[in-house]
């Protein structure tokens, strides 16, 4: 005769609690991103042989950094407790701006290749830094709320960026441009990794090191109580939609340089994308909590799947299906790490 599972001596029934804690304990720490990580691997080196060989594993680190560096932008608005739909923008105004000065300058001074690509990016960083900047007034000094802000600011740079090409793209780059940050390699590394990596670093060092990172933090968990501690709030919020509207920026122009044109219309799937790949990385959409580690790997998840994807010949409609599904999973689970995490405690 069985014995029920409530009947077992506590003997019996330590080692199983034991595990379940841990478990537990690892859901709360990593999140459903390595199950989802392990998984995809899996799913898609049975479903294509092409998966795991290097050239691909190279374009899937390729094709992740723009990610990547937009996500830990959208990690910054969300630690302290809202986010940015005009991540998208940012990217195609800087591709538009950037693009149009080139040509012209190109024009005018066809043998300074250098002046020509300095001025442009320069042009480019300067107009998405000037939406980062007009998001962090409306959210940090007006206390319009993030999402109708960067909304309504999506919508003003998409439409400027459109009457600035009359919705063609911007020829006319030098190909210098392209051959050094699209596709230009270094010890068989694209350039575009050695940028993100770069900026990984930088990120982890204000994270964990300085007083910004520590404040970002604070504002997410409770901004009354961070600003009973002295801590400036309007000024940390401001920043981290400048510092979310400079990582798009970046992505912009490295994106540019690989189409070799200026794009109105690219960037347009990055704020569910990089929203996406926070939350699957155990970002809380509540603020306050969240890990740049795991950001990157929720990055590098979402370009695992949609390269998979694309090896598996399936549509770029339903790869939006796939991420919004993702999106709305990883939503559920951190409802639910939320609630373990608050058993644990008690």
């Amino acid at each position: 005769m069985g014995v029920a599972a409530g009947d077992r001596p506590k003997e019996a029934r330590a080692p199983l609690a034991a595990v379940l804690w841990w478990l537990q304990l690892a859901f709360v720490r990593t999140g459903v991103l390595p199950m989802l990580l392990v998984v995809a691997v899996i799913a898609f080196s049975i479903s294509s042989k092409h998966f795991l060989s290097a050239d691909n594993l190279s374009n899937v680190a390729r094709q992740s950094t723009f990610l990547i560096m937009v996500s830990m932008g959208q990690m910054l608005a969300l630690l302290t407790g809202g986010f940015d739909l005009s991540v998208g923008t940012i990217i195609a105004f800087t591709s538009v701006s950037g693009a149009l000065a080139m040509a012209k300058m190109y024009v005018a001074y066809p043998h300074a290749i250098v002046l020509v690509i300095a001025v442009g990016m320069l042009v480019g960083l300067l107009g998405g830094l000037l939406i980062g900047v007009i998001n962090g007034i409306g959210v940090a000094v007006f206390s319009v709320s993030p999402f109708m802000m960067t909304l309504g600011m999506s919508s003003v740079g998409f439409g400027v960026a459109l009457s600035m090409t009359g919705g063609v793209p911007v020829y006319g780059v030098p190909d210098a441009y392209g051959n050094v940050f699209g596709f230009g390699r270094w010890l068989g590394v694209p350039a575009p990794v050695y940028v993100t990596i770069a900026l990984i670093v930088a990120m982890y060092f204000v994270l964990n090191w300085t007083r910004m990172g520590r404040y970002f933090y604070a504002i997410g968990g409770n901004r009354r109580a961070a600003d009973l501690s002295g801590i400036g709030t309007r000024t940390y919020l401001f920043m981290a939609y400048v510092v979310c509207g400079g990582l798009a920026t970046v992505t912009g122009l490295m994106l540019t340089a690989r189409l070799g044109t200026g794009e109105a219309n690219i960037g347009a799937s990055m704020p569910l994308e990089s929203i996406a790949a926070c939350v699957i990385g155990g970002v809380s959409l509540r603020g306050g909590t969240g890990r740049l580690g795991n950001v990157v790997l929720g990055a590098i998840f979402i370009g695992i799947i949609q390269n998979g994807m694309d090896l598996a010949q399936i549509e770029s409609y339903l790869q939006l299906v796939v991420i919004g599904v993702l999106l709305i999973f990883a939503y559920i689970a951190d409802n639910a790490r939320q609630r373990v995490l608050a058993r644990l405690r008690d």
